[in-house]
């Protein structure tokens, strides 16, 4: 058997900007949705800023000049806070919206990525899933997809979200303090910073976790389909010892890949008191100095109130950070799964129904006849020749190698005529195995001819080269389901055997 691979593959890893646009191209389908969901945030975002900006309004217009009248009207004022509660309700709905949106064209963009991914594992070689154990396979399929989810369902739409959020604040900073603006800006710088460096030195470690994740998924499922034989052998301490080195790697990623993202949030927060603080001072001393002529007293508070809406988006940007460098990381590991290279069958004889006259002249049928032929077109004048279906299977000096440079199999030459029993008798690792993988072209020969009733199986496509054989593998698998059904699994024995057929038209 060709060497297991535990840990990847040792490539380069991809550019993160093509995997994120791969990522974002298989939401095309839902394009609709997606504007809709853009729509709905900034609705959200406006609703957000105009009840802020409000706020100053309210404080000089509607509730100074009540201060110290006797009879004051509150009709304006209820009037102006209805206003308030609908400019609300508009949020509430567009937010509401925004995340029903999200739900689906995260759902269905994973549906389509685990179609494809299955669609695209059912045609790999059998060298692939050789070669990759198959804990690491699942966990492509779980963990690395559901990071993809966090990330389309969460991350994509709070990075939008926080955008407009920021564009639409700013301005309205702008123009309520440009003083106060630049106080802001250059505090976020510092917070971007620090975000960005934080976020280089965990992204390694992020990719690292998702890798070791599925090396200790794929020891985890071997030794759950060996545990007989661990227990036959007293191997369970060495296989404890090896697990805890592979669960060790994933702690070690994880725990440093947390640490840096856990430091962003309290450092970006305290970031941001630091700056509120300062706003306030400086906004005091604004609103005093100029007997609020450049500042009011309602422009301050409302100012105080985009600082925090302004904080908010970068800080949720930094959290998010970690699901998104997470989400590549499993993107890359599914992307390179589905960029392996598929099963290649350039052949072109393919296996028929077929009927012989009196004069012994083979022609291919619909129905069953109990006879089959193989179909071989020749290209050079159009003609089709029919081959009976005997069973004469010949190796003509076969080398053969799991990989190139060992050699397993050395000019083999051997030979089964129809209705022969040949029994392979040798040791483990002798080739016997092999060689029944080689007549199924699970793999492919370095050098020499195998032919199938004089044809040389190269020529035939794979999927009528397997119909035509029963093989009992090595290590019987059974599927879900009743002992039936796992019989009548290959469709050609519910045709060649009425029995099996009748049962199963019945069910």
């Amino acid at each position: 058997m060709p060497p297991v691979r535990l840990r990847g593959d040792g490539r380069k890893a991809k550019d993160p900007k093509k995997t994120l646009l791969r990522l974002l191209s298989y939401m095309k389908p839902y394009k609709a949705r997606l504007i809709g969901m853009v729509v709905c945030i900034i609705l959200s975002t406006v609703a957000q800023v105009v009840s802020n900006s409000s706020l100053n309004a309210l404080i000089e217009d509607y509730i100074k000049p009540m201060l110290g009248q006797q009879t004051p009207d509150f009709a304006p004022l209820i009037q102006f806070l209805c206003l308030l509660v609908c400019v609300y309700l508009i949020g509430l709905v567009a937010g509401f919206l925004q995340q029903r949106l999200m739900v689906v064209v995260g759902q269905g963009t994973q549906k389509t990525i685990r179609d494809q991914l299955f669609s695209h594992m059912q045609r790999l070689p059998i060298r692939y899933f050789d070669t990759h154990p198959v804990g690491d396979v699942m966990s492509r399929y779980t963990n690395d997809i559901d990071t993809l989810r966090q990330m389309i369902s969460q991350a994509i739409p709070q990075c939008i979200t926080s955008a407009v959020t920021i564009v639409v604040v700013f301005f309205a900073m702008l123009f309520t303090s440009p003083i106060l603006t630049a106080i802001v800006i250059v505090t976020v710088l510092g917070i971007f910073f620090i975000t960005k460096t934080v976020a280089m030195r965990s992204a390694k470690f992020f990719i690292g976790q998702q890798k070791s994740l599925g090396a200790v998924n794929g020891y985890v499922e071997e030794m759950i389909n060996g545990q007989r034989v661990v227990k036959v052998f007293t191997r369970e301490e060495t296989c404890k010892e090896e697990f805890d080195q592979r669960n060790d790697e994933l702690r070690r990623n994880a725990f440093k890949a947390g640490a840096f993202a856990n430091m962003m949030g309290p450092v970006n927060n305290n970031l941001s008191y630091i700056q509120y603080s300062i706003l306030a001072v400086v906004g005091a001393l604004l609103v005093i100095g100029t007997q609020e002529t450049m500042l009011t007293t309602g422009a301050l508070v409302s100012f105080l109130l985009f600082s925090r809406t302004f904080n908010q988006p970068i800080g949720q940007v930094s959290n998010q950070i970690n699901s998104i460098v997470m989400a590549l990381a499993g993107a890359e590991r599914i992307f390179e799964m589905l960029d392996e290279q598929v099963e290649e069958d350039n052949g072109y004889v393919t296996l028929v129904n077929a009927k012989a006259d009196e004069n012994g002249n083979i022609t291919e049928c619909d129905e069953h006849t109990g006879m089959w032929a193989w179909k071989h077109p020749h290209q050079a004048d159009g003609s089709v020749t029919y081959t009976p279906l005997k069973g004469d299977i010949t190796m003509y000096n076969v080398d053969f190698g799991y990989v190139p440079e060992k050699t397993v199999l050395h000019d083999v030459t051997l030979y089964a005529n129809p209705g022969q029993k040949l029994a392979f008798v040798g040791a483990t690792g002798a080739g016997k195995t092999t060689i029944t993988n080689l007549i199924n072209r699970f793999y492919d020969i370095a050098d020499g001819k195998i032919r199938y009733d004089g044809i040389n199986i190269n020529k035939i496509k794979k999927d009528d080269l397997r119909r035509s054989l029963a093989m009992v593998l090595q290590d019987p698998h059974l599927f879900s389901g009743t002992v039936f059904e796992n019989i009548s699994y290959n469709d050609i024995l519910k045709i060649a055997i009425p029995e099996i057929n009748e049962i199963y038209n019945k069910k």
